[in-house]
């Protein structure tokens, strides 16, 4: 009898299609997107939804069900079908994805602990910029202490609060038709007809794709749970489309539901850091309850994030650490104190979080390093989502090889192209994300943004590739580097991405010839550096 039959704890497909949900949309969201592009979001969400969404889940559900003895996790999808290396790197990269994710939920915080206690956004126009980036330092450093002692407690109040915040747009998106009855059918958005709702498509339009899948990726996280399913060949396919339906009915409604509040062709410049704000304000207008709303949004999405960043800072190492084996990973970075923590593997997040930080910093006003950092998640998280396609096509041009309880569509030549389809469009939508949005195009802080992009994705995928190279020098000589080697490193390193970040935000000429030159001078002098036999002591 099975397992889970016998301890009676099958997972129905609502259950398994409700937990997708809070891991795929939010409130936040919709909104970064409906700044993007405007009122022709919708129509980019229902070719999204029926092209994108529903195939993307449904080949997470395959990857699930062949590789259950596993767990189902993304690097054990790629390692099951292309090495141990690989499925390393993958795990490198995922990990990396979620370095930008949770400073920005940082930066989150100080945004939502501003509007809770203030009622406004006011305090953002006294606010420096280092000032916003020392407290969401100082966010960092609490939460590393925090979590330590509440990480348990923490992940069941990011569960509590993912499902508050599901509620909170829910009630945004009812209570925003009602006011339009109630209205008359006014909407600030004019003129509301089929063409305002057509996106132009353009580079402009090329560059939000990322962040569209963004929005919508994170449904692998439940993969595991296929196996715990009484019919998954059957249930699964209902639990992805129910979640389809409670995405399309979010993102589409959620996003007429702005244009109700908001001028869709002439939105505020801060609308990305602040916009959810400007709704729940404008909702409370509404219905004469003042910032009742806006108070209720700030407070559960404090909580949310709070929770979020603890139970980040945490699984994101630990899952690194424990993913990756002592093959590829230097000792260093496996070491972990008498509680079983990897403590340097969270000086090494602390560490990459600060440098992210930093590329910011010389960002014009708060506001700009806010949208910079949303749309950094949306270049590495699609990114990342490459490689479940890449594990899909894998499987479905060896299916023999690969059994599984369920299979999404028999024939495999055409699984095969929906996967190869699905991966182009999500590498062309991470290639054309790294051009800035939120700016004016060429100009200084377009340039200096490209930058810092291209800086950023270097850094934290590059490093993925040069580890397995330090750990087999710890191999080979007994440590990676000797006590004058580190202390070089580490001070070329800084001081390379310090003077590229001051470079970028100067207004030299030919700034950026200068940045790559100095960037090869550096890495110059850390290979020959590095590659010296370490002094024994």
């Amino acid at each position: 009898m099975d397992s889970n039959e016998t301890h009676g704890k099958y997972i129905s497909w609502p259950i398994l299609a409700m937990m997708a949900f809070v891991t795929v949309i939010g409130f936040e969201d919709i909104m970064y997107n409906f700044k993007n592009q405007g009122m022709g979001v919708i129509t980019s969400w229902v070719l999204m939804l029926f092209l994108y969404v529903i195939p993307y889940a449904l080949m997470v559900g395959q990857l699930g069900s062949v590789f259950n003895h596993e767990g189902g996790g993304l690097s054990s999808w790629i390692r099951g079908t292309k090495g141990e290396f690989l499925g390393y790197f993958t795990a490198w990269t995922y990990w990396a994805a979620s370095v930008p994710y949770v400073v920005d939920s940082a930066n989150s915080v100080v945004v939502g602990f501003g509007w809770a206690f203030t009622g406004s956004g006011k305090f953002q126009d006294t606010m420096s910029n280092s000032t916003f980036m020392l407290l969401s330092a100082l966010i960092f450093v609490i939460f590393i202490f925090v979590q330590r002692h509440l990480a348990h407690s923490m992940e069941l109040l990011s569960t509590i609060g993912g499902f508050a915040m599901f509620g909170m747009t829910v009630l945004f998106v009812l209570l925003a038709f009602a006011g339009l009855i109630k209205n008359g059918g006014h909407m600030a958005t004019q003129p509301m007809n089929i063409h305002t709702i057509v996106p132009k498509f353009d580079l402009k339009y090329l560059t939000t794709i990322g962040m569209l899948i963004y929005a919508v990726n994170g449904s692998e996280l439940v993969a595991p749970f296929i196996t715990r399913m009484k019919r998954p060949q059957k249930d699964f396919p209902k639990a992805m489309i129910t979640l389809s339906i409670m995405t399309a009915f979010l993102t589409i409604c959620g996003s007429f539901a702005l244009g109700i509040f908001f001028d869709a062709n002439h939105l505020p410049n801060d609308m990305k850091m602040n916009g959810d704000y400007y709704a729940f304000q404008a909702l409370g207008k509404l219905y004469g309850l003042g910032n009742f709303f806006m108070y209720l949004y700030a407070w559960t999405s404090v909580i949310y994030m709070c929770a979020l960043l603890a139970v980040l800072l945490d699984a994101m190492t630990r899952m690194l650490i424990a993913d990756t084996g002592s093959q590829y990973m230097p000792a260093f970075l496996r070491k972990t104190n008498k509680e079983g923590l990897p403590i340097n593997g969270y000086f090494l997040t602390c560490f990459l979080s600060a440098f992210i930080m930093l590329l910011g910093a010389f960002l014009p006003e708060m506001n700009d390093i806010f949208n910079w950092l949303l749309n950094l998640n949306g270049i590495i998280s699609p990114g990342v989502t490459c490689w479940i396609f890449y594990a899909f096509m894998k499987i479905r041009a060896n299916s023999a090889k690969y059994p599984s309880g369920y299979v999404f569509i028999k024939n495999d030549k055409l699984a095969w192209l929906c996967g190869f389809l699905l991966l182009a469009v999500t590498a062309i939508a991470t290639v054309f994300g790294i051009f800035p949005q939120d700016t004016s195009q060429f100009s200084s802080t377009w340039w200096y943004e490209l930058i810092i992009n291209i800086v950023a994705i270097v850094v934290l995928i590059g490093l993925g590739a040069i580890l397995p190279s330090i750990r087999a020098r710890e191999v080979k000589y007994g440590l990676a580097f000797d006590k004058w080697q580190r202390n070089s490193l580490i001070i070329l390193c800084l001081g390379s991405i310090t003077l590229g970040v001051w470079l970028g935000g100067s207004q030299l000429a030919l700034r950026g010839l200068w940045i790559f030159i100095q960037a090869l001078v550096a890495l110059g002098l850390m290979y020959l550096i590095g590659r010296r036999q370490p002094k024994q002591h």
